[in-house]
């Protein structure tokens, strides 16, 4: 098993920034692809980053490509998703995701493990 703990959540205007962290625990953090989804308005979780699980490779929703980074930290066990530039359709909770292997995927049925999610808010 492992476990997610998703931080770093809040409120912030538009044009700001925030870094959301994911901790992980209970298995071996480098053996795990990560990625954070949200749910778009009205709909279930749509991806929004992913990284591989060596770290050198990414891949992002084009609605946060060029806005947010993903990044990961073995020692600390825990990946990041910096939010810059935000925008008021960027409200969501956040949720992070692991799935066993090396290689990350969009769909939200290929992950193993997920947080309970953090809530961001970005006003207008």
């Amino acid at each position: 098993q492992v476990q997610l703990v998703e931080s770093g959540g809040g409120s912030v205007q538009a044009g700001g920034s925030l870094r959301l962290s994911c901790a992980t625990s209970g298995r071996t953090f480098s053996n795990y692809a990560m990625a954070w989804f949200r749910p778009a308005p009205g709909k279930a979780r749509e991806f929004a980053a992913a990284i591989s699980w060596s770290g050198g490779s990414t891949k992002y929703a084009d609605s946060v490509k060029g806005r947010f980074t993903i990044s990961s930290d073995n020692a600390k066990s825990t990946v990041y998703l910096q939010m810059n530039s935000l925008k008021p359709e960027d409200t969501a909770v956040y949720y992070c995701a692991a799935r066993h292997g090396p290689y990350y995927f969009t769909e939200l049925s290929k992950y193993d493990y997920w947080g309970q999610g953090t809530q961001v808010t970005v006003s207008s």
